[in-house]
């Protein structure tokens, strides 16, 4: 698995060993970042259940300007901290600038000095009907100063979410037991 476009383009990113994480792939990668496209210079991000820390480091790689990346297993936070350096190297950063909080993604206290523009959430397939609505519902009072604010969320092909009071403005991918992303942005 590797940064699969920007600036570490080629960087490969270390990944837990055995079934902890499902990492995203480097094409579902490629598809979300190019449909992101110029929204990602300069956005701040919020990689919730980061696995790998992927999608945090690739939109890094392409022109973020920081974020914070959260994973509750100590294996896979590990692997986050060791990504960040390779990565911050690549693109001549300081590690120091991002912050890898180690907690349950559905309790993290979301919020503070710089809201993000970009949530990217790839919780475990099988808890995504529960932990979505609780998810959305909070991202909806942390964001309401933040309406251009873009969730990318992904989740398996056979699942739809409709969360209130957001709209879902694209999927990628399809099919059944197949990953796919949706983009929402909170309804006006």
């Amino acid at each position: 698995m590797r940064i699969s476009g920007g600036v570490a383009r080629g960087i490969p990113l270390a990944v837990p060993k055995g079934d902890l994480t499902r990492p995203a792939t480097d094409g579902m990668r490629q598809a979300v970042f190019s449909s992101l496209g110029a929204r990602v210079v300069g956005a701040h991000f919020l990689d919730l259940f980061a696995g790998s820390g992927a999608y945090g480091l690739e939109a890094l790689s392409r022109g973020a300007a920081g974020g914070t990346f959260v994973e509750q297993n100590a294996k896979a936070a590990a692997c986050v901290r060791q990504n960040i350096t390779a990565v911050c190297k690549s693109v001549g950063r300081d590690p120091g600038d991002l912050d890898v909080l180690q907690v349950d993604a559905r309790n993290v206290p979301l919020g503070g000095a710089e809201l993000p523009d970009l949530v990217f959430i790839d919780p475990p397939y099988e808890i995504v009907p529960d932990v979505a609505p609780g998810l959305f519902a909070r991202l909806s009072g942390i964001l309401a100063a933040k309406s251009d604010a873009i969730v990318v969320f992904e989740l398996p092909g056979e699942l739809n979410l409709a969360p209130e009071g957001w709209t879902m403005l694209k999927r990628l991918g399809k099919g059944v037991r197949q990953p796919t992303v949706a983009f929402f942005r909170r309804t006006a």
